[in-house]
């Protein structure tokens, strides 16, 4: 196996993984330890990875790495159920719903799942397996019909690619809720995916009103590919964790922008918005 080889099998399960150990990476791949030290140290010295002693672990933010589903989403937890319970809020009997891949669209198709009785008929296109195989639970008991677009899966359990984009070309949507990787205010909406970053540009063709839901520790991220400008927003949700000067700009950028406040007891959440 080639250095590159290795090296992206490291990558890989540091996507998984906060760290991983030299001795285990080596028996994986049946090559020496010193072999993998070489590698880490590579990867290091190119920013891709941070060496440490026995190993590796994972740079807070990788551009070029999607993080797996199991691993973001019990992170910030508390704030993507504000988030998601806001966004709740704009749903309408009736209304055909876009939910693309993330934690905190998943968390608000909870939410919707909870609330299905009394909004009436709906029905919701999506991407993300987890928000399809959610909601398909629901449909005995409730008028909600899910589409899923069909697609190459991603680690974040979406599906993407031409399949999805030739899916979503077809139809339309009265609001699409997105989750992003980054939000920049130069650069957009962001994600690490190529793929995802070309299925959510369809996403956003095929509807009328785009709201973002992102936790403050999205802002000021830039990923590697630009999914649209910050000028095809209509609306951001996030919480109340981002710095004033941070909500103050972003929200200049957007129609509506909404900090939904996090107390300890979340239940008792209160919102500030501004248009």
């Amino acid at each position: 196996m080639l250095a590159p080889e290795r090296q992206a099998r490291i990558l890989k399960q540091l996507q998984v993984h906060e760290a991983v150990r030299v001795a285990d990476i080596a028996a994986a791949l049946n090559v020496s330890e010193m072999t993998i030290r070489r590698d880490i140290e590579s990867l290091d010295a190119n920013g891709l990875a941070r060496k440490i002693h026995g190993g590796a672990t994972r740079l807070a933010r990788l551009s070029a790495l999607e993080p797996g589903f199991l691993l973001n989403v019990d992170k910030e937890l508390d704030a993507k159920l504000a988030i998601a319970r806001e966004a709740l809020e704009l749903v309408r009997p009736g209304m055909t719903l876009a939910l693309t891949g993330g934690t905190t669209t998943y968390q608000l198709a909870v939410h919707l799942a909870a609330a299905l009785e009394g909004l009436g008929h709906l029905t919701v296109v999506t991407n993300s397996l987890k928000v399809a195989e959610l909601l398909y639970h629901q449909q005995g008991r409730a008028d909600c019909k899910v589409i899923v677009t069909g697609g190459e899966r991603t680690p974040s359990e979406a599906l993407v690619g031409p399949v999805a984009r030739a899916a979503l070309h077809t139809l339309n949507t009265d609001i699409c809720f997105m989750g992003v990787h980054g939000l920049d205010a130069d650069r957009g909406l962001t994600t690490p995916n190529l793929l995802e970053s070309e299925t959510n540009a369809a996403f956003i063709e095929s509807t009328r009103r785009l709201v973002v839901l992102a936790d403050s520790s999205k802002f000021h991220v830039r990923s590697l590919a630009t999914i649209a400008p910050l000028s095809a927003v209509d609306t951001i949700i996030t919480d109340d964790g981002a710095a004033p000067a941070t909500r103050e700009l972003f929200a200049s950028r957007v129609p509506t922008f909404t900090a939904v406040a996090v107390p300890a007891d979340t239940t008792k959440n209160q919102t500030r918005k501004s248009s």
